[in-house]
């Protein structure tokens, strides 16, 4: 008991000692302040998320879609703080896993980011923002028909073993870095690992109730274009506050990401309309947020003018993904997760390896259109362990969790809706199912 004690207080004063620490680099104000604005821009964006993703379900299920999002915001911070700050960003061991010797942030402190000029707990804060949005995405594919408690369950042990280590690989000196592959905000790490882990699980979990047999549409079309402003708004923190500071790099991710973003939208409305005859407002919203997920791994290594094309072909195909191959395929990806976030954030990475110039990032590299095939190779490579990772990791993290609890709620829940069932509320007075 003694001995536990002492773990114990050691646990809980470790870390605030270490705030006191001298670092031997310069903290710039501006860019920390940038960082911290930016973690903010960032944090909306889960929130935002949920009313995004609320309006597109039934009625009877939106209380429970924006709690998920909500919750995850609580839960992944803790885990952040506690274990995934350490395992990302620890001391690098043999480019698989960053070490402990950072959990629960001991010896993180105000001391300045080594080679940066913000406090490194201003990092910490800015990446606990993208660690919480991450697992979020996921839930778009699975969306109507998942168990609270088996949500809770494989959200925080996908944030443990899967996002860590993909963060570090990628961000914190793995083997992917070392290769040479390029991801500015995260389309290897969040974007194709949230998409594909959510296209995975909601093919084990199966199709909603009724799916095919009559409409299942969005239920607040005005609250999903909230969502989507929301998203777009909390963007520019995501890309141009990857750029750590408050200089032209950041300038140009932001232009970059609005660039994108808006070829997108046009390009999505387009040729949806030209397909269907009617330009919708939920193709406009699904086109921004594909054209940001695309320009996400590339904003801080392309110029605008590659960032509109990019942004263009991403509105094209990620609705030929939502609109034909996931109906013609007959999977049941609620809210297109995948078709968004797994299939923009491929191109993206893909495109990232053709346009990265080092006019724009002397830290980057050229990719295949100045030069240089290397880039295109190493983000080929860094993408098929993305899908490896997201696809074997969650088969085994759903199969280990089904052995004692049951991931999707019975018929009759299902039927009623889990807002009444999962949480004994109603998201509106009258209501339809």
């Amino acid at each position: 008991m003694k001995k536990f004690w002492c773990l114990f207080s050691w646990f809980l004063l470790i870390a605030p000692t270490a705030l006191a620490a001298d670092g031997s680099g310069t903290i710039d104000t501006g860019d920390t302040a940038w960082v911290l604005i930016s973690a903010a821009l960032v944090f909306i964006m889960t929130p935002g998320l949920g009313f995004f993703y609320g309006g597109m379900v039934r009625s009877k299920n939106v209380l429970t879609t924006i709690m998920q999002s909500f919750f995850i915001v609580a839960m992944i911070s803790v885990e952040w703080i506690i274990l995934g700050y350490a395992m990302t960003f620890g001391t690098d061991i043999h480019g698989f896993i960053g070490s402990l010797d950072k959990i629960g942030l001991a010896g993180v402190g105000m001391q300045c980011l080594s080679g940066g000029t913000i406090p490194e707990l201003a990092f910490v804060a800015f990446q606990c923002m993208f660690a919480v949005i991450t697992p979020a995405l996921i839930t778009g594919a699975f969306a109507e028909r998942v168990k609270f408690r088996a949500f809770c369950i494989f959200i925080l042990l996908w944030a443990i073993f899967i996002y860590n280590p993909m963060a570090h690989w990628v961000w914190g000196g793995g083997f992917l870095a070392q290769l040479g592959a390029l991801d500015f905000a995260g389309g290897l790490v969040i974007h194709i690992l949230s998409g594909v882990s959510g296209l995975t699980l909601c093919l084990l979990v199966g199709k909603r109730r009724g799916l095919g047999k009559y409409p299942i549409i969005p239920h607040n079309m005005p609250m999903v274009v909230l969502g989507a402003t929301l998203l777009w708004f909390g963007w520019f923190g995501f890309n141009a506050g990857s750029a750590l500071g408050a200089n032209a790099l950041a300038a140009n991710a932001f232009i970059c990401s609005q660039a994108a973003a808006a070829a997108a939208t046009v390009s999505w409305v387009l040729i949806e309309w030209f397909i269907n005859g009617k330009p919708t407002v939920l193709g406009a919203a699904s086109g921004c947020i594909a054209g940001l997920v695309a320009i996400t791994p590339a904003a801080g290594f392309v110029a605008p003018l590659p960032a509109l094309y990019i942004g263009a072909i991403s509105g094209i195909i990620c609705y030929l993904a939502v609109a034909v191959c996931k109906n013609r395929l007959g999977y049941d990806d609620a809210l297109d997760a995948f078709g968004i976030h797994g299939i923009g954030g491929t191109w993206g990475s893909i495109a990232t390896g053709l346009w990265a110039t080092v006019e724009v990032n002397p830290d980057g590299a050229n990719g295949l259109f100045y030069g240089d095939a290397h880039l295109l190779m190493a983000q080929i490579i860094s993408t098929v362990v993305a899908y490896a990772l997201a696809i074997i990791g969650s088969i085994i993290l759903y199969k280990i969790i089904s052995l004692f609890t049951n991931f999707r709620v019975d018929a009759d829940e299902e039927v009623v809706g889990l807002d009444i069932n999962e949480h004994g509320e109603r998201g509106y007075t009258q209501q339809t199912l």
